[in-house]
């Protein structure tokens, strides 16, 4: 998937169906002048329906139609005869959207499985014929009532990508280039910061046919919580993923420092995102000889609580031991 494609917000409006009228109508045949009410229902209003689609991963298909209005109820006719029910609207989403109001900002739903369905906007209900209506004081009621209008929503639609294992790290640490050693992603790699714009998705096999999906997330920066850098565009897609591994440059300054201002900023986003289970990946280790490399094991074992690992995605080197680590606590 091009980096263009991948579509994770979107503003739509929508528009549920109006009920039909029902039928004002006196029964009349030959031989029968006073057959009395037989004014049928209208039929009800088609519905704005979401339903989840796990073959999907973007919200690409919806970036150019935002107008969702779906078919009104036929009028009742005679015969008692109610009228037909209005198309509904079907929106396929991927699993892991989210849909809020977007002129109150309050949650509505979310869809987390296949073929989930729920309403979003309900059809209005029809209105019933006059034979309805028909007692023995009034035996030729001459009215009905008419449909119920539809409703009319504006939403925005966020996708939170449903991951096992999400990179953290600062832009230009690697996790690109990660990516694209263990699983088969193509995601864009240069040396410059913000090379990734959008999150990308791979699949990591692992032993025995055994695997799990890991997501390249846009690098953080300090302030990120604040919406700076990408900010909230991207540190929502963290909420999903089962473990974190946080990725630092072996040619950082401090890495104790750098893991610091990353959990900093996932916790002033969400605090929940602290309980999620974490591994730190010290990357780029094929700058260091094995003195360097001892020395900067013995300084992180003073300074981290987390479990640590030294990798090379360009040496590839470390690279069956991390997946060990990942698989292990994916599988606790």
């Amino acid at each position: 998937m091009t980096e263009g494609n991948f579509v994770d917000y979107i503003k739509l409006y929508s528009c549920s169906g109006n009920g039909g009228k029902g039928s004002i109508h006196l029964h009349r045949e030959k031989y029968i002048t006073k057959g009395g009410p037989d004014g049928g229902d209208g039929g009800r209003g088609g519905h704005i329906i979401f339903i989840g689609n796990q073959n999907l991963w973007t919200l690409h298909h919806l970036k150019f139609k935002k107008h969702f209005k779906a078919g009104h109820g036929e009028h009742g006719s005679k015969n008692r005869s109610t009228g037909a029910d209005g198309t509904d609207v079907f929106i396929e989403v991927p699993l892991g959207t989210v849909v809020k109001d977007t002129d109150s900002g309050k949650f509505l739903f979310e869809i987390t499985n296949h073929n989930q369905e729920i309403i979003l906007c309900e059809g209005g209900k029809g209105g019933r014929g006059n034979w309805h209506f028909k007692s023995s004081t009034n035996q030729t009621p001459r009215y009905a009532q008419p449909g119920i209008l539809g409703e009319e929503k504006n939403v925005t639609i966020e996708l939170k990508i449903l991951a096992d294992v999400g990179l953290v790290g600062f832009p230009n640490a690697g996790k690109s280039t990660l990516l694209s050693v263990v699983t088969a992603a193509k995601p864009k790699i240069a040396n410059y910061e913000f090379t990734t714009l959008k999150p990308n998705l791979g699949i990591v096999n692992y032993r025995d046919y055994k695997s799990f999906v890991m997501a390249d997330i846009p690098g953080i920066i300090e302030g990120a919580a604040e919406g700076k850098g990408l900010g909230h565009y991207f540190l929502r897609h963290i909420e999903r993923n089962s473990v974190l591994l946080f990725l630092i440059p072996a040619d950082s300054k401090s890495i104790k420092k750098q893991y610091q201002i990353l959990s900093d900023e996932l916790k002033r986003y969400n605090p929940e995102l602290l309980d999620k289970d974490r591994l730190i990946a010290i990357s780029k280790c094929d700058l260091l000889d094995d003195e360097l490399k001892s020395e900067l094991k013995s300084q992180l074992d003073l300074e981290l609580t987390d479990d640590y690992i030294f990798i090379s995605s360009i040496a590839q080197s470390g690279i069956a031991e991390l997946k060990d680590l990942l698989w292990k606590q994916l599988n606790k």
